[in-house]
């Protein structure tokens, strides 16, 4: 240890002070809000210290990883905080994964544990079960099946505080969504998860005590976990939950609890959009909205403005990068269309994509790959050393995300490497094809995507929703971005979905549409 610390040094960190030091400052402030039931600050503190407890008295310590499969509701900051109060490395597993994925997480990730709510247990329990996995429940009625935490931290000594972690100590392992292969887990630092809420607190967002934010992001997912709930709760706001997001419900609850700050993904601003067509609630405390998770398109940005009067904020960032790595800061006017500028301390360029073995970077204007370097950088994959070689080269990460710097430094993102669409050898951009479609006036939302073809290499096919009582067709569609677009460009094959498949972050599955929708 004495050597350790010669190259270490002595200062240590935890995420779980988040919780801790909001609640010795404010302990009566409400911090989480679900349904009818409010939490304070000081409650929720104590009960994490007695969830810590019980989790301690199983023999759960500084290293342990242990899964958690709990939807938006206070149990998730409870056993989250906990987990990571005992040095402890928190696993989150996404809501919607089946139970071979959440065997695949649990054996990959080496959970010692899985701590399931009564809702999830289907699929939790049987995953967990596969991979030889204890299971712990919350939520559940007292007859439940599995041993229920609830019981065992009323009967355990709560901890007294957390413990102190390296600052290079593991806190999380987070799952990539796992686009080409299996999920790869994504280790988050304790010094890069709470370096990120300085610098978003103190330069990036303006979160302040007393506001209220929108918690409708899954808190299993990097955006909801880090800039909801632990900036969140660091700046002493409350956050109200919303276990499962729909337009007209998150409108009315914006309303009924004066929520001034909405964060979100691009398809529940165009949710709330469509809600807004039916319900006469508005939101009047809201100051604006933060974006991030995907492209927001112009015309929603637009809209948004409309009809409630106020600014989008839009980010970037990626599970790698813990997440924000560039915003659109809160207190200088939005450019729209672009992701805006890095944060503090970090580093975005554009690099040659073509050249993976080193990185070479390219002039302002140039279009490359966004490459990324900073405090907010993971520790690398977990057992992955040839995907972390990979992905982070010369200190950079590199995204997968193709873009252009201007002589301002603001980013534009011009789409994924691996989402762009080569048609007769010409690059084909799903993002600008988006936006043409998106600007009709009966589309509400729109995805589009490459299908193999025998001639070009690849056709630009597009999924579309329009709107409930529009009459508009797919050929009218096809002519209307062939006027605007260029013939290398413009969808051939126009599919009219009544709705697009999303992820568990609320992300459009492109993958899915392209092996639904491919052929003809």
């Amino acid at each position: 240890m004495t050597n350790n610390n010669s190259v270490e040094g002595f200062a240590t960190i935890s995420v779980a002070a988040v919780l801790a030091e909001s609640a010795h400052r404010a302990p009566d402030t409400i911090a989480l809000v679900v349904g009818a039931d409010e939490v304070s600050y000081g409650d929720l503190w104590d009960q994490t210290r007695s969830y810590a407890g019980a989790l301690r008295a199983r023999g759960i310590g500084p290293g342990d990883a242990v899964a958690v499969l709990i939807p938006n509701v206070p149990d998730f900051a409870r056993v989250y905080y906990a987990i990571l109060s005992l040095g402890a490395v928190v696993v989150p597993i996404h809501a919607l994964l089946k139970a071979r994925e959440i065997e695949y997480v649990l054996q990959d990730s080496g959970a010692r544990l899985l701590v399931c709510a009564a809702p999830l247990l289907a699929e939790g329990a049987a995953g967990a079960e596969a991979s030889g996995v204890e299971v712990l429940t919350v939520l559940a009625p007292d007859e439940a099946p599995f041993p229920r935490l609830e019981a065992e931290a009323a009967a355990a000594e709560p901890i007294r505080t957390y413990e102190p972690c390296r600052p290079s100590d593991t806190a999380t392992i987070l799952y990539t969504s796992g686009t080409t292969g299996k999920p790869k887990g994504a280790l988050g630092t304790h010094f890069a998860l709470v370096e990120q809420t300085s610098v978003l607190l103190t330069s990036v967002m303006d979160f302040r005590a007393g506001d209220v934010l929108f918690g409708g992001l899954p808190l299993f997912h990097t955006f909801g976990q880090t800039v909801v709930l632990n900036t969140g709760l660091r700046a002493g706001a409350t956050i109200v939950l919303m276990p499962r997001f729909n337009g007209e419900d998150a409108l009315k609850l914006l309303a009924r609890h004066n929520v001034n700050i909405f964060l979100g993904v691009p398809t529940m601003y165009v949710a709330l959009l469509e809600a807004a067509k039916v319900l006469p609630d508005r939101p009047a405390a809201l100051r604006y909205g933060i974006s991030g998770g995907a492209s927001l398109p112009l015309a929603v940005m637009d809209k948004f403005r409309d009809v409630f009067g106020v600014e989008i904020h839009e980010g970037y960032g990626l599970t790698e990068t813990s997440p924000v790595a560039a915003f659109n800061h809160v207190g200088t006017p939005p450019r729209p269309g672009t992701i805006g500028v890095p944060i503090w301390g970090v580093d975005i360029e554009i690099a040659r994509p073509e050249v993976v073995e080193r990185i070479e970077l390219l002039p302002n204007g140039e279009l490359g790959e966004l490459v990324i370097r900073g405090h907010l950088l993971m520790k690398g994959y977990l057992n992955r050393p040839d995907a972390t070689a990979e992905a982070v080269v010369d200190g950079w990460f590199r995204s997968g995300d193709l873009g252009r710097k201007d002589d301002d430094g603001y980013l534009t993102i011009v789409d994924r490497k691996k989402d762009m669409i080569i048609r007769n050898g010409f690059n084909v951009y799903p993002r600008e094809v988006e936006e043409i479609l998106l600007a009709h006036p009966q589309v509400v939302s729109a995805a589009v995507y490459g299908i193999p073809h025998e001639v070009h290499g690849q056709e630009i096919a597009a999924a579309v929703v329009i709107d409930s009582g529009a009459d508009v067709s797919e050929t009218e569609l096809i002519d209307f971005a062939r006027t605007q677009l260029a013939a290398y460009k413009y969808p051939r094959v126009v599919r009219l979905l009544s709705e697009l498949p999303l992820g568990p972050s609320g992300k459009i599955l492109k993958r899915k549409l392209a092996e639904e929708y491919g052929g003809s």
